[in-house]
């Protein structure tokens, strides 16, 4: 199928982007890497009058730190966030997820902006986010606000994006020496999306696990934080060895029945994760 047709505006500033949306509304949808949104305009899922393509604005581009934060442009592509000695550095966790998101020629082109405001549960960059108790930088006609990952999100595909505000960068807080992290996720085939995913971030005092985020993903409508089972895990620490209490997940989770898998067994197979990055920490 070809995609409906559709006028194309190209801003080159992130003011001329927000000049468009401020004039098109809801009439307009927002280009960056192309990876998920072509496919959806190809099978007509998404029918937008207008397409803005930001890809012209320079300004959304780049990986830098600021006060304590990693600050990634809107339009960084994966690749470049794959191999930054920068997030290397200060989001190993993302370093870490990289690699298992599609395949080499998805990750050239997309971009860490366009995964986040797409929204879609069973994608690794928005739980990672999630983990990394990071913020979603957006603006808008009245300026800019920043919105936490955990109400970033909001159901199957929908954000607290409004139609006249931008994505504009991610912000992260540093890691430090006292933090771990884990990724695991089980898919069909590499590259095919997860039929249960989990991103872990950790923080320590001696051998002690102070906190823990569970980010799990393709488990609901949008990235789930396991709240109770982490203070679960955390409580009995170091004990965990013996007795893991993962039981809390049947009530957290509430993942869809598809073709991959059941319900019951993507909570199961969300535990058999939970207990490979604990493991993983205990060895």
């Amino acid at each position: 199928m070809k995609a409906a047709a559709f006028h194309y505006m190209q801003p080159k500033t992130v003011d001329e982007a927000l000049g468009c949306l401020e004039q098109l509304g809801s009439d307009a949808t927002i280009l960056a890497g192309g990876q998920s949104l072509m496919a959806s305009l190809n099978m007509r899922l998404s029918n937008p009058a207008v397409l803005i393509d930001i890809n012209a604005i320079d300004e959304l581009n780049g990986i830098s730190t600021v006060e304590g934060r990693l600050r990634i442009g809107a339009m960084t592509r994966q690749a470049e966030l794959e191999y930054s000695p920068l997030v290397s550095q200060h989001a190993p966790l993302i370093t870490m997820v990289m690699p298992h998101i599609a395949h080499p020629a998805i990750r050239n082109r997309g971009t860490i902006g366009g995964s986040i405001a797409f929204a879609d549960p069973a994608a690794e960059l928005p739980a990672c986010l999630v983990a990394l108790n990071g913020q979603v930088v957006a603006q808008g006609p009245n300026g800019e606000r920043r919105i936490a990952a955990t109400e970033f999100f909001q159901d199957l595909f929908e954000t607290a994006l409004t139609d006249n505000e931008l994505l504009t960068a991610i912000e992260i807080p540093m890691a430090n020496e006292n933090q771990r992290f884990g990724f695991r996720e089980l898919a069909r085939r590499h590259g095919d999306y997860a039929m249960v995913g989990l991103c872990a971030s950790s923080d320590w005092s001696s051998d002690n696990l102070t906190e823990l985020r569970l980010a799990y993903f393709n488990v609901g409508p949008r990235p789930v934080l396991a709240e109770q089972t982490a203070s679960d895990i955390c409580r009995i620490w170091p004990q965990v060895r013996n007795e893991m209490p993962l039981d809390q997940l049947e009530s957290e989770l509430d993942p869809p029945d598809d073709l991959n898998a059941s319900s019951t067994m993507r909570v199961h197979l969300a535990k058999v994760l939970t207990r490979r990055i604990i493991e993983e920490w205990l060895s």
